[in-house]
């Protein structure tokens, strides 16, 4: 007769890696128990109200004896710490019920991270059977009253902790999210290149001109977003300080990335569009010398970085909750409306 496992995971980066390790837990966690076969299935939902809630509280809310398999895993997207430490997982042993949050795994290797945390569950809630162990790789394990925490190391954990709160913000999928700015900064762009000022601005520009104008631009862009659409956190005591500290650095290295996304991006459509509709004999006309790719390459660049600040404007046609769910992941996105709403209050 089989074991079976339900991850039940948050929307967002939780339930992609659900869906994921889904295909992989069957085969692997015989090795941490003592039964030689696994179902696992998948189910989506929100039970965590805040970061700060207690073992004891999601326990409450979830209730895992009302769900019908074997072992309980939940996945958040919720940082979860103690102290400065962050918090991988949470395990009440006579619940077979455990907790993972994403962003407190790191932003490197988070599949096979969030993998071993599931096979750290399995064996702790089957009374850690004789056989391998999973590697704890740095992770600190403590254990009260039946309840075991699974601790990131000490050392930056605090970026540990923001590289994995970026990671559930998806910033890759930013620019999609905003179809306003995109339009907006390729329009930009196409227009941008007909005008002759700017072909011969590319071709005097050296490397270090054009990169400093498209750091000034990213820079430009990701400061509008977060003023226009009131992304900034501002602590209401001296006790959130630390914490929306840490969750300004993530907004702000979500949105540069994504930025930098949607840079990238418009680039590769403004190389082609140049390509396309500019010919070789009317740049070298005006350029006085010969044009070759590097010429186009160089024009896109710096077009590229002006379409940038198009999009900066743009990103004033979107509406606040655009923006938000395009920059945040579910689970943050809800914890931002919520401390707004207090803070209005």
């Amino acid at each position: 007769m089989s074991t079976s496992l339900v991850l039940i995971a948050e929307p967002g980066a939780p339930a992609a890696l659900a869906d994921e390790l889904a295909q992989e837990l069957p085969g692997l966690l015989p090795d941490y128990s003592s039964s030689p076969e696994w179902t696992v299935s998948v189910k989506t939902g929100s039970y965590l109200v805040t970061e700060q809630a207690s073992l004891a509280e999601v326990l409450e809310r979830l209730d895992p004896a009302s769900q019908q398999q074997d072992v309980v895993v939940y996945v958040t997207d919720l940082p979860r710490r103690d102290g400065t430490r962050p918090v991988v997982a949470d395990i009440s042993v006579p619940h077979r019920f455990g907790v993972i949050s994403v962003p407190s795994v790191g932003g490197l290797f988070i599949s096979r991270r969030v993998r071993t945390m599931v096979e750290f569950i399995v064996y702790e809630v089957n009374g850690k059977p004789d056989g391998r162990a999973p590697t704890r790789g740095g992770l600190t394990r403590t254990e009260e009253e039946e309840t075991v925490r699974y601790a990131a190391p000490s050392r930056f954990a605090r970026l540990r902790l923001l590289a994995g709160m970026v990671y559930a913000n998806r910033p890759w999928k930013l620019a999609a999210g905003m179809s306003r700015v995109m339009m907006a900064t390729f329009a930009t762009g196409a227009v941008s290149l007909a005008y002759p000022t700017i072909w011969q601005l590319s071709s005097t520009m050296g490397p270090w001109r054009l990169g400093v104008t498209t750091v000034l631009a990213t820079a430009a862009m990701v400061g509008w977003l977060i003023v226009n659409h009131k992304l900034w956190e501002r602590p209401s005591s001296p006790v959130e300080r630390e914490r929306a500290a840490m969750y300004n650095a993530s907004t702000a290295a979500t949105l540069t990335i994504g930025v930098v996304f949607l840079h990238a991006t418009t680039f590769v459509l403004l190389v082609l569009t140049a390509w396309w509709t500019l010919p070789p004999q009317m740049l070298a006309q005006s350029l006085g010398h010969s044009v070759g790719p590097a010429d186009y390459l160089r024009l896109a660049w710096l077009v590229a970085a002006v379409a940038t600040l198009g999009g900066a404007l743009g990103s004033g046609l979107e509406d606040d909750q655009a923006v938000k769910q395009a920059a945040y992941g579910a689970r943050q996105q809800q914890r931002f409306d919520r401390d707004n709403e207090a803070n209005d209050e």
